[in-house]
């Protein structure tokens, strides 16, 4: 019962994010500033649930950072997103065996 409770209002707060916008803003959002400031939420929102779930995820800080910053070097050249993710992956893990 419980559960069905919470599929439920999950979809219910879905469906509402997804509503009002479409029922506030009718019209093209002409304002420079509102629009790069909603051009950018997606990102800022995907960060702030990943950056803490790498840090976490390996159970060992260390092992962490390096992953990542292996991640930010191979990312900042534009590999593609699966050798940068195996990369990190494989670079954290190597860090675990060592330490």
């Amino acid at each position: 019962m419980t559960v069905a409770v919470y599929v439920f209002v999950m979809a219910v707060v879905t469906y509402l994010i997804r509503m009002v916008p479409f029922t506030f803003f009718r019209k093209k959002i002409k304002s420079k500033y509102v629009r790069s400031f909603l051009k950018y939420i997606p990102y800022a929102v995907l960060s702030a649930m990943t950056i803490p779930a790498i840090f976490t995820s390996t159970g060992n800080v260390i092992t962490s950072v390096v992953g990542t910053i292996v991640a930010l070097i191979l990312a900042f050249f534009d590999l593609p997103l699966i050798v940068v993710a195996m990369a990190a992956s494989l670079a954290a893990f190597l860090t675990g065996l060592l330490l």
